[in-house]
């Protein structure tokens, strides 16, 4: 684990970096906080990759949904 100051972290941070990416690297502020630097991934998510959601609405309840909406669209 290192712990760098506010004013070492501006001074070093590509080295600051490249150390988070092997081990724990923290920075203190002036007011005492800590705080941690984290690499986290890029990865590309496809459009599709989203949170489902919880709902009582059944697969019968979409598909009747959507007929009905295609019917609307094809009468107007």
């Amino acid at each position: 684990m290192i712990i760098y100051t506010y004013d070492e972290a501006q001074q070093n941070f590509s080295r600051l970096l490249e150390q988070a990416t092997r081990e724990e690297v923290f920075v203190t502020n002036t007011q005492g906080l800590l705080f941690a630097i984290v690499p986290k991934s890029l990865k590309k998510l496809s459009h599709f990759a989203v949170k489902g959601i919880k709902t009582s609405a059944t697969t019968a309840d979409i598909l009747e949904a959507l007929r009905e909406s295609k019917q609307a669209n094809l009468t107007e």
